[in-house]
């Protein structure tokens, strides 16, 4: 080979992956384009849900608030269970079970509706059935991520799962309310259960295999205690799942501070809302598209950057005097937060190897989603005591000083961008390595938030 062409192919080898070369591998698009599909339909029937709970009970907030918190228990109880069965058993096939057992829910639940045998009990019973399943099903679909393309591709794919999620919620709710209107909440519940045919699709036509991902010692079969030393013992990781508790928890409160900001500050209805809802999708969908886009390879001081930058935007928002300049505070905030999610969640996997990535998952979703039921009371109670404003800036305070705080901690231990000592033989599948894998296609087998 010639100079010229050994220097390209030096340089070939040290390019990111961009989300055209990630989309490029073809388990991963048909997955990507099932689980847009899905996610549609998924927050069609969640806004459904709702409007069905409310029409059943004479618009009882209450029971929103049960059926939701119903929906996200099992993900408490059960979310480390789920990492585990991620880990013991081959996440394709777990993974069909667990979206086919949505597919019947959401069935059951548009058939009870469309023959008027539905009631506020049977809704009670199937939200805590799907929790289930998806408290199940969520280790083993984001470590399947993994399995579908190189290793160096993984954080362009975390991003493009994390954008295709973002656009399902932007237009999951919108087609949910022009199809409540002109046929009923049933056929909306209908609707999602077909729409699992297309993840469903995409995961019978994944390659299988893939043996490197499932090796590993499994004789006594996967056990928490393994994946929680392996977090202690990897500075990256213990990083990343530190920080993101703290941030899920006090930083990520937006169902909750936009719909006060709304309300309480600017003395607007639902449909201020609803645009203030949508400005923050929209941002991070931005900043997903652009994260993939991008295709930079994640480390724990790119992770500090964005959670300070989010902290900042988020303190900045309880101080706008107004609610145009609020909205327009949100786009960015938006693309901020998902950055950091995603760059969080890109570091867990590659920093985690094959063989406990389910239950490391497991404990990284667990804090994340975990949180929320400490921070949002939280977040009423400072609201109710000193006002909606302090809320924000108390989230994004407590979001940037936790990153400043906690990187010379782990910096002590190992430095922020050290990741081939730190993580062994993940580190050489990190791009710009000599050893990075340029391979677009998965070795051999692979599945939001």
């Amino acid at each position: 080979m010639s100079t010229d062409r050994q220097a390209g192919a030096r340089r070939a080898s040290k390019t990111p992956s961009t989300a055209l070369a990630t989309l490029a591998v073809r388990p991963f698009r048909r997955y990507l384009l099932g689980q847009l599909t899905s996610n549609v339909g998924t927050w069609m029937q969640r806004a459904a849900q709702d409007l069905l709970v409310l029409h059943l009970t004479g618009n009882s907030g209450s029971a929103v608030g049960v059926i939701t918190a119903l929906q996200f228990l099992p993900q408490t109880l059960l979310g480390l269970t789920g990492g585990v069965l991620a880990d013991r058993f081959p996440k394709r096939r777990l993974l069909l079970i667990t979206q086919t057992a949505m597919a019947v829910q959401s069935l059951l639940l548009g058939l009870l509706t469309v023959t008027g045998a539905v009631n506020l009990w049977s809704l009670y019973a199937l939200a805590l059935a799907l929790g289930t399943a998806t408290a199940v099903d969520s280790p083993a679909r984001n470590a399947f991520i993994s399995e579908l393309v190189s290793r160096d591709r993984v954080p362009t794919a975390v991003s493009l799962n994390s954008a295709q999620f973002n656009v399902a919620r932007i237009l999951g709710p919108a087609a949910a309310g022009l199809t409540v209107a002109a046929l009923g909440t049933g056929p909306v519940f209908l609707i999602n259960s077909v729409s699992y045919l297309a993840v469903l699709y995409g995961l019978i036509t994944a390659p299988t295999g893939a043996p490197h991902e499932h090796s590993g010692p499994q004789h006594r079969g996967p056990r928490l205690t393994e994946a929680f030393r392996h977090i202690t013992t990897t500075p990256q990781l213990l990083f990343a799942i530190t920080l993101i508790a703290v941030v899920g928890a006090f930083g990520l409160n937006f169902q909750v501070t936009i719909s006060l900001a709304a309300i309480r500050v600017f003395h607007s209805g639902a449909a201020a809302f609803g645009y203030l809802s949508a400005a923050y999708a929209a941002g991070s969908l931005i900043g997903a598209v652009l994260t993939a886009h991008g295709g930079q390879p994640p480390t724990a001081r790119r992770l500090v950057t964005a959670t300070t930058v989010f902290g900042v935007l988020e303190a900045a928002l309880g101080l706008m005097p107004g609610y145009g300049t609020f909205m327009a505070l949100l786009i960015p905030t938006g693309y901020a937060a998902v950055t950091v999610t995603t760059t969080a969640n890109a570091l867990t996997q590659l920093h985690t190897e094959p063989h406990v990535r389910g239950r490391v998952l497991s404990v990284y979703f667990l804090v994340l989603l975990g949180g929320t039921p400490i921070g949002a009371p939280l977040v009423g109670v400072v609201s109710d005591a000193f006002g909606t404003r302090s809320t924000l800036i108390l989230g994004g305070m407590l979001s940037a000083s936790s990153a400043l705080a906690l990187s010379p901690l782990i910096t002590k231990r190992q430095p922020l961008d050290s990741p081939r000592q730190a993580a062994g033989p993940i580190a050489a599948a990190l791009p710009g390595t000599p050893s990075a894998s340029t391979s677009g296609a998965a070795p051999s087998t692979r599945a939001a938030p």
